[in-house]
């Protein structure tokens, strides 16, 4: 079985596994770090249609007990009801400090997952197995977990580590195309922020999966390890997401987060030369449309301020973004916030 390793070092040294096919290896790879325990499995029901039948099994041939718990697909999902049913879910089958949570799905599953892992018994350890692009290149990876609450997205959260990140790209293979497109949004996030040949690579299609991905996830490994949690260059990572997360809450999340954060992408690379960095709007949106995405804001200026100002990014009267000074280096800029309401009204119109 042939898979690449990407190590991280953090508050909890981890490796992520990357290769087709690996997920028949699971039960073998969690043994050493988890020894005999129980195992307590989240997904939603897409892919637990798929797949849940083969994690239990693999697990159960390599000697695992395992109980699961399915939610329902989507973003809404990502809620305090969830994590209550599921936190409960654990208390009713007695799973001790001892055993572990696998998080088996995409981003709104791991996300659940690891806060509930956090906080279940105060903290139980957690692997991330991701089934979308998206949760493989930037959720499953890094230990920010959190859920939604009608204020806003991600605002109840925690920093907590996984064991162990095993992403079998083969389980890709049945994402429809628009779950698949969010996952490009991302990877394209990484060769803008900081890695101008990764970008120069994302314009033939189809790209090199277990490539991009071990790079993508080698990008942001360099980047929590500068800053686990979020005090400085990890906020890098947050290239249009700071837009982006405003136009998900202004459409009750209807938009996706990987359509979002290219809507974002374009609005912050706009407010660049305006800022008196580089314009490479142009560029930046023609290689997100030759993915297919829409790059138009479906709001208006005040209203995408007005959803902007519960980000968790806002500090007091400053918040910050991410401005692209040239492809493959991006810095964070501080402004007012009332600074940045009016450079929305020179760029959304």
């Amino acid at each position: 079985m042939q898979f690449r390793t990407v190590h991280v070092e953090a508050s909890r040294s981890y490796d992520i596994l990357i290769g087709r096919g690996i997920l028949a290896g699971l039960g073998g790879f969690i043994r050493p770090l988890l020894g005999n325990c129980r195992l307590a499995v989240i997904t939603d029901s897409n892919v637990d249609a798929l797949y849940g039948n083969a994690i239990m099994e693999h697990l159960s041939a390599a000697g695992y007990k395992a109980c699961k718990y399915v939610i329902p697909a989507g973003e809404a999902s990502k809620c305090a009801d969830n994590l209550l049913a599921f936190l409960n879910f654990m208390a009713g089958e007695q799973l001790t400090r001892s055993d572990a949570v696998i998080a088996f799905g995409g981003g709104v599953v791991g996300d659940l997952g690891g806060l509930s892992a956090s906080l279940y018994l105060r903290g139980v350890k957690y692997v991330q197995v991701p089934t979308t692009l998206l949760a493989a290149v930037d959720s499953s990876v890094g230990g920010k977990t959190a859920i939604d609450i009608p204020a806003g997205k991600n605002l109840v959260g925690s920093f907590y580590q996984p064991s162990l990140v095993c992403c079998d790209t083969a389980l890709m293979d049945t994402l429809p195309k628009d779950i698949y497109r969010d996952g490009c949004a991302e990877v394209i996030k990484y060769g803008m922020i900081l890695d101008a040949e990764l970008y120069k690579t994302l314009h033939t299609l189809p790209f090199d999966r277990e490539e991009v991905v071990a790079r993508c996830v080698e990008i942001k490994r360099d980047v929590v390890q500068q800053d686990e949690f979020d005090n400085g260059i990890r906020g890098l990572l947050n290239f249009g997401h700071t837009f982006g997360h405003a136009i998900e809450k202004l459409s009750n999340f209807a938009v996706s987060h990987g359509e979002a954060v290219a809507k974002g992408m374009v609005i912050a690379a706009r407010i660049a030369p305006l800022c008196g960095l580089c314009d490479v709007a142009d560029e930046l949106s023609a290689l997100l449309a030759q993915y297919g995405f829409d790059i138009t804001c479906p709001y208006s200026a005040n209203e995408v301020y007005d959803a902007l100002l519960t980000d968790k990014k806002r500090r007091g009267g400053k918040i910050s973004v991410v401005l692209p000074r040239s492809v493959g280096d991006c810095t964070l800029v501080t402004l007012p916030v009332e600074e940045v309401g009016v450079l929305l009204s020179k760029v959304i119109v």
